[in-house]
C-alpha cells in the first residue's frame, strides 16, 4: 500500500458508469417488474452501496476509508442499462476505485438477476467519468513564478554550532512548487533583526511569500511570534491553527508551537517550527493549497480566477 500518512483530508468525489447490453424484451420486463428474481434495480442499488463500502476488502491495494455518500442512478435505454455511481468521502485518498467497484458490482448484480432471460447479455464498458479532491484540485497556476524568502532564526546555527536543516527543507519544497527563492538568511533570535528582515521582504522587496523557521517555542530566546505581532497588518489565525491541528495528529508536541501567520502589504508571512520534522509536516499540510490565498491577496476575485484559468 502507498503511504498516505502525510496527506491531508479533503472532500473526494468520483463518478463511474457501467453499461450493460440487454435484450429489448428483457428491458420491457424490467419496466413492468416481471423479472422472476424480483426487482433487479433495487437489488443492484444495494449491491453497489455495499461494494463501495467494501472496496478495500476486494482490491488489495485500496485503503479502507470512511464513505460519506453513495448515489446510484439507472438510465434504462432501448437495449442497455447505464448504471452511474457517485461516491463521496472526506479522506486522504481518492474514491475512484470505490465508484468503479460499485458500478461494476451493480452491473454484475443486474447480470445475475436476468441472465436466465438473455443469453447475449454483456457488460459493454465500465469507466470513470470524473474525480475531484486532493492537492491536485487546489494546485494554482501563476503567469510568473511566485517569489519567496526563507528566514531562519537560531542563535546556535548563527554561531556555527549546528547546521541548518529546516531552512534547506523549506527551499527544497518551494522549488518543487516552482516558487522562486529570492533570499535565504540565517539570523540570531533577535527581535529587532527579525522585524527588520520581515519588513524588508514585504516593503522593499515586495515578495509574495515569506517562511520563517525557529523561535516559536517556550525558551527565553523564542520571540518570533512577538516580532511578527509588531509588523503584520492582518493576522491569519487559520493557518497556524491548521498547522497545529495537522501536527497534533502526529506528535503531542505540536500544540506547543506559538507560530503566527499574517499579511504585511501583499506579502504572506508564515511562521514554521524550528525542527526539520516540524517544517516538513507543516509544508505537507500547507502546500500547494495555501498558494490559493496568494491569488486572493493579488486581488483576483472568483470571476478573474476563472478567466485566468482559461488563458
Amino acid at each position: 500500500m502507498r503511504d498516505i500518512s502525510k496527506k491531508i483530508k479533503t472532500l473526494r468525489t468520483a463518478k463511474a458508469i457501467a453499461v450493460l447490453k440487454v435484450d429489448p424484451l428483457v428491458i420491457a420486463m424490467i419496466k413492468e417488474n416481471k423479472i422472476p428474481k424480483g426487482n433487479p434495480l433495487e437489488v443492484a442499488k444495494v449491491a453497489a452501496v455495499q461494494a463501495a463500502k467494501n472496496t478495500s476488502s476486494i482490491i488489495p491495494y485500496c485503503h479502507p476509508l470512511p464513505i460519506d455518500f453513495v448515489g446510484v442512478d439507472f438510465n434504462i435505454n432501448q437495449n442497455n442499462i447505464e448504471v452511474t455511481v457517485e461516491v463521496k468521502a472526506i479522506y486522504k485518498t481518492g474514491v475512484e476505485m470505490e465508484a468503479l467497484t460499485a458500478a461494476s458490482t451493480a452491473a454484475l448484480t443486474l447480470y445475475d438477476m436476468i441472465k436466465m432471460l438473455d443469453n447475449n447479455m454483456a457488460i459493454e464498458s465500465i469507466r470513470l467519468i470524473s474525480k475531484k479532491g486532493g492537492k491536485s484540485s487546489y494546485k494554482q497556476s501563476f503567469p510568473t513564478p511566485l517569489s519567496a524568502a526563507i528566514l531562519v532564526m537560531s542563535d546556535s546555527i548563527t554561531e556555527g554550532k549546528k547546521d541548518d536543516l529546516s531552512g534547506k527543507a523549506i527551499i527544497n519544497r518551494l522549488q518543487e512548487e516552482d516558487i522562486e527563492i529570492i533570499d535565504y538568511k540565517i539570523i540570531p533570535d533577535d527581535k529587532e533583526q527579525i522585524k527588520k528582515m520581515l519588513i524588508k521582504y514585504a516593503d522593499d522587496m515586495k515578495l509574495d511569500l515569506v517562511f520563517t523557521t525557529g523561535g516559536t517555542g517556550f525558551s527565553p530566546r523564542d520571540i518570533t511570534p512577538e516580532a511578527m505581532q509588531e509588523i503584520i497588518e492582518k493576522e491569519i489565525p487559520g493557518i497556524p491553527e491548521a498547522i497545529r491541528s495537522y501536527g497534533q495528529e502526529r506528535t503531542p508536541y505540536s500544540m506547543l508551537s506559538r507560530g503566527k501567520s499574517g499579511l504585511r502589504g501583499k506579502t504572506l508571512i508564515i511562521n514554521l517550527p524550528g525542527s526539520e520534522k516540524g517544517v516538513q509536516e507543516s509544508l505537507d499540510m500547507l502546500l500547494p493549497s495555501v498558494l490559493h490565498s496568494l491569488e486572493i491577496i493579488q486581488g483576483l476575485g472568483h470571476k478573474e480566477r476563472q478567466e485566468k484559468a482559461k488563458v
